[in-house]
């Protein structure tokens, strides 16, 4: 599998769309997906708009629970790399994050104005 760093400096505004959920390695026990350290993996969709594009979700895994992360919530993603996958007749991208952290509210204010229309 090929790792691909990703510039999140480029993808514009990052928004939570839904708030952080453990990653299952298993459905039906309801078992929660562990890292290589042993820590759980959550899963986090956070919604993409760049250059007044159409905004695109994606979902970014992340070792330990995010804290502080709240649906509509402006988050900064630090050590974003995507990886190319394939199974069988089945491929696509999948999105790992070293942290996902929430953007106070005075900074999102002093950013993009008074509004926060970000």
């Amino acid at each position: 599998m090929q790792s691909i760093p990703v510039d999140t400096t480029r993808l514009g505004v990052l928004r939570c769309a839904i708030a952080p959920e453990a990653k299952l390695s298993n459905p039906e026990t309801q078992e929660v997906k562990k890292d290589r350290d042993g820590n759980p993996v959550y899963t986090v969709a956070v919604t993409v708009r760049q250059d007044r594009r159409r905004i695109s979700v994606i979902e970014i895994a992340v070792s330990g629970e995010p804290k502080g992360i709240q649906e509509g919530q402006i988050v900064k993603v630090t050590g974003l790399t995507a990886f190319a996958w394939s199974m069988g007749d089945r491929h696509g991208v999948s999105f790992r994050a070293d942290a996902i952290t929430p953007v106070p509210a005075t900074a999102t204010a002093t950013a993009h104005g008074k509004g926060g229309d970000a």
